[in-house]
C-alpha cells in the first residue's frame, strides 16, 4: 500500500471552527459598513414645509412671533433678530465639491462673509471644504449628519444626528460649533409645536437654533431673478437669509449671490456671520482631543463604508453578468450538443461491442449492492464482466454479492485503504478492453453501459461520462439535489462535451479505454476527488473525454443535511486538489485549460462571492427602493427558473419539481457556498481531510425494485 495512502488513513484533520467565527464577524462588519453608507447616503435636501402644520398655534408667541435667533440656556426661551442693514447669509446641506467652492470664491470676491450649515456625512466626505471656509473667515453650524427630519424621529436618532456631526465637524477642524438648524426649517413662523419641542431638545445641549427670516428656497430653481428677490429685506431691516451650497444643481443660488451682494452693499448692508452680525462671541470652540479622534475615526469609518458599497455594487454586477453569461454560454451548449449527440449516433456509426469490465469499489454498501450488482448483470451489453472490490466493509457487503452467485460477477476483498485503491485493485483483474466505473450504491438502466461505451467509435475518445440522476427525490432535500443534478451538473456537462474540457466523469457512472488507464497509470490517491484527479490526467495525457446523455445511472443521494455537508465538503475540497494538481494544464497546449478557469469561474469564485452578495442584497432592501431589488430577485429567479424548465425537458424529466427553485434559493444555495468556504479554508490552512462516508439507506436498491 502506498505510504501517502496510510499517512491519509492516519492523520486526524484539525477541524478548522474559529473560521466560522470570522465569517461571521466579517458578513456583520461588513452589514454594518454597507448599513454606514446607506445612513449616510440618504440625505435629502430643501427647507420648510409643503403645507401648514395644525399645532402652529400652540408654539409660544414670543418665539412664533419672534427672531431667527433662538435661545434655551434661561429661564424661558429667547429669541433676537439681526440688527437694521445687517445680513447675515447662509447656507444649508453642504459641504458640496462643486459649489461650495464656487460660492466662497464669490463671497471672497465680494468681500461678504457667511455662515454655512453643513451635514456632518458630507464634512465626513469633504473635510478640506470646511477647513476653508473656517479659514476664510465664515462660521459652520450644525444641520444634522443625514438631513433627517428631527421632529419625526426617535430621540436616540436626534441625539445621533447632533453628535455625529458635532464629532464630524471637530474631526475635519478642530472646532465645535454652537449653532444648529434643523433641517426642513424656515422662519419661526412656520414652527410646529413639535418642532419647537424637538428645537429645544437640541437647545439643552448648548445650541443656538438658528431659522431665518428669508427662505429664498432657491433648491427648487426658481430662476435667479426669484431668487434674489426672495433674499432682499425690507428696505434697512436686518435679514438671515436662507440659502443652499448642497443638494443639486446651485447654479442659479451662484449667480444670484452675484447680483444680491453688490445690490444690497450699495445700500449700505453689511455681510455677516450669524454670531458677528449680533456682536456675539464665534459660533466656534475649541474641540476636544478625544471629540476629534471620534471624529476622525467615524470619518474613516464611513470612508471605507463608502469604497466597500462601491465595492460591492461591482461584485453584484460581475456576479449578475456572470450568471447570464454562464446561462448564455449553457444555451449555446446545448444548441451545439444536441446537433452533436444526432451526429454521434447517426446511421453508419460503427457498433461498439468490446469486452466491458464493470468495477465497483465497495465500502459497508450492504444497502444498495446487491442492486447495483443484479442491475449490472441484467444489462443488455453481450461482453460484460463485473468485479466487485469490497474495501474491508464491515457489513456483510462481499458476503451478499457472492451469496447471489451471478454469473460473470467476482468478487475481492482487501483491507481498508479507500476507494482509490479498490478501483486500481479492480483495473489491476480487468480482461475488457473497455472498463465502467460504478460506485456501490449506483443501479444502472438495462441499456446504460451499451448507451455508454458507443463514443468509443472514435478512436480519438478515452473515457465517456454518463448521467446521474437522484433515486430519493422525496422531501425538499431529495428534490433540491435533483434539480442540481439535472441543472447544474448534467447542463455543465454539455458544455464541457462541447468545448471538449470535460473535468470531471462522475464515480457513479463513467468508462474508459483499459490502455487510457494504464498510460495514466491508474486512479490516483493524492486528492479526495479521484474521479476528477482522473479525469484531468485523461485530459492532460491527450485524449478527447465526452459526455453521453443517455447512459442513465440512478444514484442515491445524502438524505440529511449533515450527511449532504460532509459529501459536498469532500467534493468541493477535492476537486480544489485536483484543480491545484493540475495547474499547470493552463500553460500547457490542452483543452483542459478551459475546464480549469470555468471551474474557477463559476464553481469557486462565485459561490465564494455569495455570502456578500447576500450581504449587500440585505443592504438593499433597508436601503434601496424595495421593487428594484424585488425586480432583480425575480428577474434572477426567472432566469434560474427558465435554466431549470430546459434542463428538466433536456433530461426528459417532469416539470413539478420547479417550484421549489424559490426556497432552494433561501436555503440550500447557502449551504452550497458555505461548503466552498470551509472547503477553502481547509485548503488554506493546509488541513488534510479525511475520506468521508455516505450512511447508505437502500434508495437506489428500492428504486431498482419499482423498476
Amino acid at each position: 500500500m502506498p505510504r501517502h495512502v496510510v499517512a491519509q488513513r492516519r492523520a486526524m484533520p484539525r477541524r478548522p471552527r474559529a473560521h466560522w467565527v470570522l465569517l461571521l464577524l466579517a458578513l456583520v462588519v461588513l452589514l454594518g459598513l454597507l448599513t454606514l453608507n446607506g445612513y449616510e447616503s440618504g440625505v435629502l435636501g430643501g427647507s420648510g414645509r409643503p403645507q401648514a402644520q395644525p399645532e402652529q398655534a400652540v408654539v409660544p408667541a414670543e418665539i412664533a412671533e419672534g427672531g431667527p435667533l433662538i435661545r434655551f440656556d434661561g429661564a424661558s426661551p429667547q429669541s433676537r433678530s439681526l440688527p437694521a442693514k445687517q445680513i447675515a447669509l447662509t447656507f444649508d446641506d453642504g459641504p458640496d465639491p462643486e459649489w461650495t467652492p464656487k460660492i466662497l470664491d464669490v463671497l471672497a470676491e465680494q468681500q461678504a462673509k457667511a455662515t454655512f450649515f453643513v451635514l456632518g456625512s458630507r464634512v465626513n466626505r469633504y473635510p478640506e471644504i470646511t477647513r476653508r471656509i473656517l479659514a476664510e473667515g465664515h462660521e459652520v453650524g450644525s444641520h444634522t449628519f443625514t438631513h433627517a427630519e428631527l421632529a419625526t424621529v426617535p430621540s436616540w436618532r436626534r441625539g445621533l444626528e447632533v453628535a455625529l456631526t458635532s464629532n464630524a465637524i471637530a474631526g475635519a477642524t478642530g472646532y465645535q460649533t454652537t449653532l444648529f438648524r434643523p433641517p426642513f426649517s424656515s422662519g419661526p413662523d412656520a414652527l410646529t409645536l413639535t418642532d419647537f419641542t424637538t428645537l429645544r431638545e437640541i437647545g439643552s445641549l448648548g445650541y443656538i437654533g438658528v431659522l431665518a427670516d428669508l427662505d429664498t428656497r432657491d433648491w427648487q430653481r426658481p430662476g435667479t431673478p426669484e431668487i434674489v428677490k426672495a433674499a432682499t429685506p425690507a428696505v434697512g431691516k436686518g435679514a438671515v437669509v436662507l440659502m443652499h451650497d448642497g443638494g443639486g444643481d446651485r447654479a442659479q443660488t451662484v449667480e444670484a449671490l452675484n447680483q444680491l451682494i453688490p445690490q444690497l452693499k450699495a445700500q449700505g448692508y453689511q455681510f455677516s456671520t450669524v454670531t458677528a452680525a449680533i456682536g456675539a462671541p464665534s459660533a466656534h470652540v475649541p474641540a476636544a482631543a478625544g471629540v476629534q479622534l471620534r471624529g476622525d475615526t467615524f470619518r474613516g469609518a464611513q470612508i471605507i463604508a463608502g469604497w466597500v458599497t462601491t465595492a460591492m455594487g461591482w461584485l453584484l454586477a460581475i456576479a449578475l453578468i456572470l450568471s447570464v453569461l454562464r446561462l448564455v454560454v449553457q444555451l449555446f451548449a446545448v444548441r451545439r450538443h444536441l446537433r452533436l449527440v444526432r451526429q454521434r449516433w447517426s446511421a453508419g456509426r460503427p457498433e461498439v461491442l468490446l469486452p466491458v469490465s464493470v468495477i465497483v469499489p465497495a465500502y459497508n454498501e450492504s444497502a444498495n449492492i446487491a442492486a447495483t450488482v443484479r442491475s449490472l448483470v441484467h444489462s443488455d451489453y453481450p461482453q460484460l464482466e463485473v468485479i466487485v472490490v469490497d474495501d474491508g466493509s464491515t457489513d456483510g457487503t462481499a458476503d451478499i454479492v457472492r451469496r447471489m452467485g451471478l454469473p460473470d460477477v467476482y468478487v475481492t476483498s482487501q483491507e481498508n485503504a479507500g476507494k482509490p485503491v479498490a478501483l486500481n485493485t479492480g483495473i489491476a483483474l480487468a480482461r475488457g478492453d473497455l472498463l465502467v466505473l460504478v460506485d456501490g450504491d449506483t443501479v444502472f438502466q438495462t441499456n446504460t453501459i451499451y448507451n455508454l461505451v458507443q463514443g468509443f467509435a472514435d478512436p480519438r475518445v478515452g473515457a465517456i461520462a454518463g448521467n446521474t440522476k437522484v433515486a430519493n427525490r422525496k422531501g425538499w432535500l431529495g428534490k433540491w439535489q435533483h434539480l442540481e443534478y439535472v441543472v447544474g451538473f448534467n447542463l455543465d456537462r454539455r458544455y464541457f462535451d462541447v468545448a471538449g474540457c470535460m473535468p470531471t466523469i462522475p464515480g457513479a457512472v463513467g468508462a474508459f479505454r483499459a490502455e487510457v488507464l494504464d498510460q495514466v497509470r491508474g486512479v490516483s490517491s493524492d486528492t479526495l476527488a479521484e474521479d476528477t484527479d482522473l479525469t484531468m490526467a485523461v485530459l492532460r495525457a491527450g485524449w478527447k473525454v465526452t459526455y453521453e446523455e443517455h447512459a442513465i445511472a440512478w444514484t442515491e443521494a445524502p438524505s440529511t443535511l449533515r450527511v449532504l455537508w460532509r459529501q459536498r465538503y469532500r467534493w468541493c475540497y477535492g476537486t480544489m486538489q485536483a484543480m491545484w494538481k493540475h495547474r499547470r494544464a493552463l500553460i500547457e497546449r490542452n483543452r483542459l485549460r478551459r475546464g480549469l478557469l470555468y471551474l474557477a469561474t463559476f464553481q469557486l469564485a462565485l459561490p465564494l462571492a455569495a455570502p456578500a452578495v447576500d450581504v449587500f442584497a440585505l443592504y438593499g432592501l433597508l436601503f434601496l427602493p424595495w421593487y428594484q431589488m424585488a425586480a432583480a430577485w425575480l428577474g434572477l429567479l426567472a432566469m434560474q427558473t427558465f435554466t431549470a424548465a430546459v434542463a428538466l425537458k433536456l433530461d426528459r424529466e417532469s416539470q413539478r419539481p420547479l417550484w421549489t427553485i424559490v426556497f432552494q434559493q433561501v436555503v440550500y444555495r447557502q449551504l452550497m457556498y458555505l461548503v466552498v468556504v470551509q472547503s477553502a479554508v481547509t485548503a488554506l490552512i493546509g488541513n488534510r481531510l479525511r475520506w468521508q462516508r455516505m450512511t447508505r439507506t437502500g434508495s437506489a436498491a428500492a428504486l431498482l425494485t419499482k423498476r
